[in-house]
């Protein structure tokens, strides 16, 4: 590979970076011995070194995102998170972009309802440069009027056009009526007249609660030692508060158990969201939760619930369900769309299966082939550096700990019918569904 200079091309240096991802993903897949990384000012960070390809993946958030928004001004975070690389220290909006681009780094941030995300992805060579940009975003975020006015009419035009999207209706009302009094129960995106209303305050006030270095948690792959990374940790974060005073988020747990709310509009098929009470990540039933759902509907094509509505009876192209926990609360959900005058017999069908499930579990064969799938799969999501990176600060926060790559086949081959059958009569309970249809169900109203 030749070297990039400053003279280098844009566009071709940023297709090098393109072509060495693609390179990574064969490499990435077996690199995944992990270290904990202790910075010289206390911040860790776990690392999988991978020097054979000069590229470096950065993943981290702070604990606290869109569920810290005031109820007035519920998408502050959201929009913070599409300003931090719109400005800031030297360089004005078009000159931070135009860094960006020279230096073939990509930079994003993303606010859900229990994190404040970001992510760094850069050439080895450009490393250093990288994360003094990463740095001046944290730290010293412009706001520019342009720049905020600019993202949010991007992020108006967004809400205004999911207005007439049917998944974003019925997800919507799901969260609002599960968790009608919790911040769960508004959308991170905010709403259109939350969204008019905040003000670059606002945008200030949110980032200095979020940004601190207790809630911070780190994910670094690629072509850097631990004894290169620590001072970067420091440089990147360690002028960031040490703590702030947030809010407290209170666990809770979904409302609105056995009923059902349709939302009429003149489509040709209702969209159908359905859930209720699900397991947290720490519970001790987990496993054995994740491999009964992959049997009932979170194996694509494989699942009961594709073969008995899609296969058997041609109700609708694809169904599923997946577990949904959050920080503070834990669900079970699916979805499903289906021709408006088929939406009873989809339901029915759908709710046949999660009792059955639940009463009498699954079979050996099929407890066999989900441990195979689950544990043979699951390198395809070390196949880049990113899935990895990614994968680091999913295990951080939920305490999985160091070793939980090692582990993890050992714990869903663990999983015996017995943990099936008892987890089954705890987690599918039908009659507790709150489900959701959006469109304009032959024979079907809202029930309460």
């Amino acid at each position: 590979m030749p070297h990039l200079g400053p003279s280098f091309p844009a566009r071709a240096r940023h297709h090098a970076l393109v072509v060495f991802l693609v390179l990574l993903g064969p490499l990435a897949a077996h690199a995944t011995q992990v270290q904990e990384v202790r910075s010289p000012g206390g911040i860790t960070a776990w690392l999988v070194h991978e020097p054979s390809i000069p590229l470096l993946t950065v993943r981290f958030s702070f604990t606290g995102g869109a569920s810290l928004d005031r109820p007035a001004r519920k998408g502050t975070a959201n929009l913070v998170s599409a300003l931090l690389d719109e400005g800031a220290g030297p360089y004005d909006s078009k000159a931070f972009q135009t860094r960006l681009q020279d230096l073939a780094v990509h930079l994003n941030f993303s606010a859900d309802r229990d994190h404040f995300s970001g992510g760094l992805r850069t050439l080895s060579e450009n490393r250093d440069a990288a994360f003094e940009l990463l740095r001046l975003a944290l730290n010293e975020p412009h706001f520019e009027a342009e720049a905020v006015e600019r993202m949010r009419r991007k992020i108006l035009t967004g809400l205004v056009a999911s207005q007439e999207d049917p998944g974003t209706i019925a997800a919507k009302l799901w969260f609002s009526t599960a968790f009608s009094d919790h911040p769960y129960g508004l959308p991170t995106s905010g709403s259109i007249e939350s969204v008019k209303a905040i003000t670059v305050d606002d945008l200030r006030k949110l980032l200095a609660k979020v940004l601190a270095r207790d809630r911070l948690t780190i994910g670094v792959v690629g072509d850097i030692s631990a004894a290169e990374l620590g001072p970067l940790l420091d440089q990147t974060f360690g002028a960031l508060p040490a703590s702030t005073v947030i809010a407290v988020i209170p666990d809770t747990n979904p409302k609105g158990a056995g009923v059902l709310k349709v939302v009429q509009k003149m489509i040709p098929q209702s969209q159908v969201m359905f859930g209720g009470l699900g397991l947290k990540r720490d519970d001790p039933d987990w496993y054995a939760a994740y491999v009964l759902n992959y049997v009932l509907g979170g194996g694509g094509f494989s699942s009961r619930l594709n073969e008995e509505v899609r296969e058997k009876r041609g109700l609708a192209y694809s169904v599923y369900s997946y577990l949904h926990p959050l920080d503070h609360a834990a669900l079970y959900m699916g979805g499903v769309g289906t021709q408006n005058e088929r939406v009873g017999e989809v339901l029915t069908v759908i709710k046949e299966q999660i009792a059955l499930a639940g009463e009498n579990g699954i079979t050996e064969a099929e407890l066999a082939n989900a441990k195979t799938f689950l544990n043979g799969s699951f390198p395809l999501r070390l196949t880049s550096s990113v899935r990895i990176a990614g994968l680091l600060l999913a295990i951080q926060r939920n305490n999985l700990g160091i070793d939980y790559l090692n582990r993890r086949a050992s714990l869903i081959n663990a999983v015996t019918m017995a943990d099936i059958l008892r987890v089954g009569k705890r987690l599918l309970r039908p009659e507790n569904l709150l489900i959701v249809v959006v469109g304009q169900p032959a024979g079907l109203s809202s029930s309460k």
